[in-house]
């Protein structure tokens, strides 16, 4: 049974997208199906994980792919896919002028309603790869498709906390479980004097990045 939280556009989707790699496969593909099978739950919707694994079976191949699973509000499954580019050596950021309400529980879910993410990334200023979000609280959050990775000075390696209202990366979350990044409520002030920045998501993994 649907959830009252559920949108009532017939349009709306729950949204994971993750790379394919020949001779690895799909990558972190069980971290991404337990996170789609969470928001499914939180908004009443069916899922099955092994239809999934059936809709991959014969999609793989000899080139690296980018793939976007999404899943509709009576279950229905679909996927694209599309080569995927290497990654560029290192991104530009900005910070967005627009600001994320920690307390926004969307935040939470990977679904087709990013209108605000959308925005600010068909609006990047030139030479800007990605802009990042602050919080009522001036706490750093997240990018429009990534999370936020630094060391600080005193080489810590931190990421910000879902408290600060963000997305539950799959990269983000891998880090977390391999002790590579720890979380911390991080400012605009912290970001200003890191020992390394990066940025990532689990289809691109890390990027070397600069303010």
């Amino acid at each position: 049974m649907e959830s009252p939280l559920c949108p009532v556009e017939p349009e709306f989707r729950l949204i994971e997208t993750f790379g394919y790699h020949p001779g690895t496969g799909f990558v972190r593909l069980d971290l991404h199906l337990a996170r789609l099978a969470r928001s499914a739950h939180a908004f009443g919707i069916l899922f099955d994980s092994q239809s999934v694994r059936e809709l991959l079976q014969d999609k793989g191949g000899e080139t690296a792919l980018r793939c976007r699973l999404t899943l509709a509000r009576d279950g229905a499954l679909d996927l694209t896919t599309a080569p995927l580019a290497e990654n560029p050596p290192a991104w530009r950021l900005q910070i967005s002028n627009a600001r994320l309400d920690s307390t926004d529980l969307w935040l939470r879910h990977k679904t087709t309603r990013r209108t605000l993410y959308d925005t600010a990334r068909a609006a990047l200023p030139k030479g800007i790869d990605e802009l990042l979000f602050l919080n009522e609280r001036d706490e750093l959050c997240e990018g429009t498709i990534t999370t936020l990775f630094v060391t600080t000075k005193n080489g810590k390696r931190l990421t910000p906390p879902l408290t600060s209202g963000l997305l539950p990366g799959i990269l983000r979350h891998s880090l977390l479980e391999k002790g590579d990044y720890k979380e911390g409520t991080l400012t605009l002030s912290d970001l200003r004097n890191v020992q390394s920045l990066f940025v990532g998501n689990s289809l691109r993994g890390l990027i070397k990045a600069s303010l």
